[in-house]
């Protein structure tokens, strides 16, 4: 792993050293749509977008201090402005493409953004829907090719196209603001994606990311010879860190995904080394593997489940530090060379390592990958932590833990089980809300609203999120997400939601897989059924009922799900029931279903077993 120099007092700093240091190197990988193949950007041409669009920024009037928002999908000029924003002390608020435009508004107003860059027309048409605000706009720049130009809005090859730029660089304007930036300056507001009402801006500064990124080196080993895919949305602050400022800071390439659709495809096309996602990425990938074990054919049909089982045997000897025999270790080898390798080449075929986070890793999905020879480093951080708190090293691991805190972080426990943290990736602020940072941050720690436990040799777990514990009217306490988690180990359960505060039982509302609940309909002869229809279907019901029990039978008996409804669809962020990195609402589809959720109960009056409804 490389050593760069670590004494950036910016971020912007930091880019430029890079610049210098990897010159002509690769440094930026995109879909050309046009040719369906991957073009690039050098180290040197990315710094010079990075240039233009500070000045084309200075130009129009953006000055230390401004807030400009960047609505786009994963891009290169996604990174251009967020570059040339912070060259200007100015602060980058990006914003999910997939917001509604209510939501979108309530930023922009909340920010006071009077600049902002779009992607496309579709995120424009977004922007005009809330006309009340699109006239307090007085600068929108559109990436894709557009040519309805106005006083207002400028196409970005437009706004790069200035005869003044040398005249207005003459005596080192952009040199000079840059230098200006100081750690403690305001790199960003990243507005939090609300799961338990309004979203706040969480207010980071250079020095908040600056810290996280090299407090991050000693366990995770990235270089320059390294290729990352990047597909999560860079509003979110985790690609933001691990996909984008961890990879300029270790010279590494950043490969951009067309869409989260083509991701397997794109995969295979730029063959990365790395790789930063949340779980359900990972969920995608093992329930394809399971799929292709089970339709598998001739040999290959008892080789893959043999390799898979040996796999997993010499993942359990490593991770006990039991010695592997000579015999286990060959044919380890062997399969690894010819059958598992075809499941890996899937991956793009040089993966190192994956990192997760952003919602908790089910650990069957964290020893499945390790079956394979293939190592999840899995962390756990928040936004107003710049994100990462704590991520298992690549050399010191534990499954079913977030790992070691960073050597720059300090975490406790408190003494109602909730985690708290301090140190130089903690936010500034949350903006204009002060109340709400005097509640986050007390003498200097932050309360991050989530349980857990320090365990031997200083891994941390995480159990739950405080709010979301549910307390049964028995006074018992319970953690959903370990519960959920635990049913999501079966590959026929898609989306889980436990429901329970102040009953005397819990429920869940469950969306199953499709496909799977269409397989199992073909062979009880219902395959003729609509799909709402064939969720009421008794032989439909039973079958749940079957893989419900089995999968929380562990369970003690407070905590097993007395009944449940099917849902017909999936929670969605279209819909306002899950966050742009896959995290439930649960107040919100609470809320939605509440309907549904009385009817369990009240069923519950009646019956004394488990009882589907839709």
């Amino acid at each position: 792993m490389t050593n760069p120099k670590n004494n950036f007092t910016n971020l912007v700093a930091m880019f430029w050293e890079q610049v210098g240091q990897y010159g002509n190197r690769c440094a930026l990988l995109f879909k050309n749509k046009l040719t369906d193949s991957y073009q690039s950007y050098s180290w040197y041409e990315w710094a010079g977008y990075v240039k233009r669009t500070a000045l084309a920024l200075y130009q129009m009037g953006v000055r230390s201090g401004d807030r400009v928002a960047l609505l786009s999908e994963n891009r290169p000029e996604w990174t251009f402005a967020d570059l040339g924003i912070l060259s200007l002390r100015a602060i980058t608020v990006p914003i999910y493409p997939t917001l509604p435009a209510h939501e979108l508004y309530y930023i922009i107003k909340h920010a006071g953004i009077k600049t902002i860059f779009v992607s496309s027309e579709e995120q424009l048409m977004k922007l005009r829907s809330q006309s009340t605000y699109f006239g307090e706009l007085k600068n929108i720049i559109v990436f894709d090719s557009y040519y309805n130009q106005s006083q207002q809005i400028f196409p970005y090859s437009v706004f790069l196209k200035s005869d003044s730029f040398t005249e207005l660089n003459n005596q080192g304007l952009y040199e000079k603001q840059m230098h200006e930036i100081a750690p403690d300056d305001r790199a960003t507001i990243i507005y939090t994606s609300g799961t338990t009402g309004k979203p706040k801006g969480v207010v980071l500064t250079h020095r908040n990311f600056i810290e996280n990124c090299t407090g991050c080196q000693k366990y995770v080993p990235v270089d320059h010879r390294d290729v990352v895919l990047s597909f999560l949305p860079l509003s979110h602050v985790f690609e933001r860190m691990a996909g984008y400022y961890y990879m300029i800071l270790n010279g590494a390439t950043i490969a951009y995904a067309e869409s989260m659709q083509t991701v397997p495809e794109d995969m295979l096309m730029v063959r990365p080394t790395v790789v930063a996602s949340v779980p359900r990425f990972y969920e995608k990938f093992y329930i394809r593997v399971q799929e292709t074990v089970q339709n598998a054919s001739g040999l290959r049909k008892i080789l893959l489940p043999f390799a898979m089982k040996l796999g997993s045997d010499i993942m359990r000897r490593k991770l006990a530090h039991q010695k592997i025999s000579v015999r286990m270790a060959l044919m380890s080898f062997m399969t690894q060379m010819f059958i598992l390798r075809q499941l890996k080449k899937r991956l793009g075929g040089r993966i190192r390592f994956f990192i997760s986070g952003g919602a908790p890793m089910p650990k069957h999905l964290l020893e499945f990958f390790y079956s394979l020879g293939v190592l999840i480093l899995e962390g756990y951080g928040l936004t107003e932590t710049s994100p990462v708190i704590a991520v298992n090293s690549y050399d010191d691991f534990k499954f079913g833990t977030v790992g070691k805190s960073l050597p720059n972080v300090e975490v406790k426990i408190m003494t109602d089980g909730e985690i708290v943290t301090r140190g130089p990736c903690v936010m500034k602020e949350y903006y204009q809300d002060a109340e709400a940072t005097r509640d986050a941050v007390r003498n200097g720690w932050f309360y991050t609203g989530d349980l857990g436990t320090l365990e031997q040799g200083g891994f941390l777990s995480i159990t739950d999120r405080k709010k979301d514990i549910i307390v049964t009217s028995s006074g018992k306490n319970i953690a959903p997400q370990n519960i959920e988690n635990m049913i999501l180990q079966e590959k026929l359960f898609s989306q889980v939601v436990v429901v329970g505060d102040k009953r005397n039982y819990l429920v869940a509302l469950i969306v199953p897989d499709r496909s799977h609940i269409q397989e199992y309909a073909g062979k009880v002869g219902l395959a003729d059924r609509e799909y709402p229809r064939l969720l009421q279907e008794p032989d439909i019901c039973n079958y749940v009922q079957q893989k419900l029990a089995e999968q929380t039978k562990q369970l003690a008996s407070y905590e097993q799900i007395k009944y449940f409804a099917l849902l017909d669809r999936e929670l969605t962020m279209a819909e306002g029931e899950i966050t742009p990195t896959f995290k439930v609402k649960r107040r919100y589809v609470m809320e939605r279903f509440k309907d549904v959720i009385e009817s369990l109960y009240q069923k519950g009056q009646t019956y004394q077993k488990i009882k589907a409804t839709v």
